[in-house]
């Protein structure tokens, strides 16, 4: 059954942000004395959410530095080097794909919303989405209660819904909206680490649209 509405993640989904993230991290483990380097792959493996636990992974000691200083630092770094992050391949197919199937889009994510809005700003993909759905600081806690808002105001039966990402966390936050799931595996997370879901796991966007618009109805 086609769905009625698009829960996109924003982060690694729409936004290729992947080597700014890593680049950024080692260069937050550089600046604190931390000798440790991840490469893509070794990134995708440590990240996840919440962002306090992926930290930890990545070897911080939040004894020698807290949680919120790394996490300010993170971002004054991230945030302004993001402008130049593209979107992700297939993305622009994807939104008009489903644009052009009458369905409506909305970005959840764990950004702080101002970003959330700029970014989607400056890359001119505004029109496609009803609403932006981001955090209001810069921790990244959870997507839960914003989705769950969303979806009581709106009165969108969630079984008509369907969440696109790119991490373990967004099946989570799908599984706890009550919505369904598909995974693409460009983004922050491994295609294995993916599919230990149990969620349909497409190698990009075009894929993933592919399946949905078509109902799901075949492995991927």
């Amino acid at each position: 059954m086609r769905p009625d509405l698009i829960l996109w993640d924003w982060n690694g989904t729409l936004l290729d942000d992947v080597a700014l993230c890593n680049d950024a991290l080692n260069r937050l483990l550089a600046r604190y004395g931390y000798p440790q380097r991840y490469d893509r792959e070794g990134y995708r493996a440590v990240f996840g959410f919440p962002v306090q636990e992926y930290y930890a992974r990545a070897g911080f000691d939040f004894a020698r530095h807290s949680f919120d200083e790394l996490a300010v630092n993170f971002m004054d770094d991230y945030i302004p080097a993001s402008a130049a992050c593209p979107l992700a391949d297939g993305a622009r197919d994807a939104l008009d794909a489903f644009a052009a199937a009458g369905l409506r889009q909305v970005i959840l994510s764990a950004s702080p919303v101002t970003t959330l809005r700029r970014q989607v700003e400056e890359r001119g993909v505004a029109r496609y989405f009803d609403r932006l759905l981001g955090l209001g600081d810069i921790y990244a806690k959870s997507k839960v209660d914003l989705g769950l808002a969303y979806l009581r105001e709106t009165g969108f039966d969630p079984g008509r819904a369907v969440m696109i990402g790119d991490s373990v966390h967004d099946f989570e936050v799908a599984q706890a909206l009550g919505v369904a799931c598909v995974l693409q595996s460009g983004g922050h997370q491994s295609a294995a680490a993916l599919r230990a879901t149990g969620a349909p796991v497409t190698p990009g966007l075009r894929e993933a649209a592919q399946w949905i618009l078509e109902g799901g109805n075949e492995d991927v």
